[in-house]
């Protein structure tokens, strides 16, 4: 092959990722995902997530995601099945493959702010800081700040650091208002799209 063509062939994979930077741009979701677990010392699952959204009839959009990060999986976002979701919900895949992406090509994204904070908190689980509860809080609190100071958040700050800080208690003992159900922060984009918020597919981690 001549250098002609390869430098063509180059050319045109740039040209597909800057393509789904601008379609992550518009429909793209980054959570720090915070979801009561009743078996964590901490009463809380606390881990990254990455979504991108389309109708059924483009399907084909989210394929180009899939072979791109070749990982992830495709659904029907639960209580909206004409819309499909791209999610990633494996750390080590979110580490390798996806902050590479968006430290390259969100550049200019008017999330750059949240996407920031969102790697910031990466690169602290995969240091280990997570697994102290002083380093766990740290990553909540970027969290929280995340999406419009987590307005849209189901827990105050506050009740949630207070939970770490407890440590472990029987599931029972925190049966209260701020503490049961599930969290996590949402993207503002589309809050308002039928079905309810992007997030609340939240699918389950069967992902590698």
């Amino acid at each position: 092959m001549g250098a002609g063509n390869q430098q063509e062939r180059l050319s045109q994979e740039e040209k597909r990722r800057w393509f789904l930077a601008g379609v992550f741009e518009g429909e793209g979701s980054l959570c720090i995902s915070i979801k009561r677990h009743p078996t964590s010392p901490s009463g809380f699952y606390v881990d990254p997530e990455f979504f991108v959204y389309q109708h059924k009839n483009r399907r084909d959009l989210l394929e180009l995601f899939q072979d791109f990060f070749q990982t992830g999986r495709i659904n029907p976002k639960p209580g909206n099945t004409d819309v499909l979701v791209y999610a990633i919900t494996s750390r080590r895949s979110i580490s390798e493959k996806v902050v590479p992406f968006l430290k390259r090509y969100m550049e200019f994204s008017a999330r750059k702010a949240d996407i920031t904070r969102y790697i910031q908190a990466i690169d602290m689980f995969e240091k280990g800081i997570h697994r102290t509860k002083e380093g766990l809080i740290e990553i909540v609190k970027l969290a929280y700040s995340m999406n419009h100071e987590g307005k849209q958040r189901q827990r105050r700050l506050e009740d949630v650091i207070h939970r770490i800080l407890r440590g472990h208690m029987p599931d029972t003992a925190i049966c209260s208002p701020a503490f049961c159900g599930e969290d996590m922060v949402r993207s503002p984009e589309r809050s308002g799209e039928p079905g309810g918020n992007r997030n609340d597919l939240a699918p389950q981690k069967t992902e590698e």
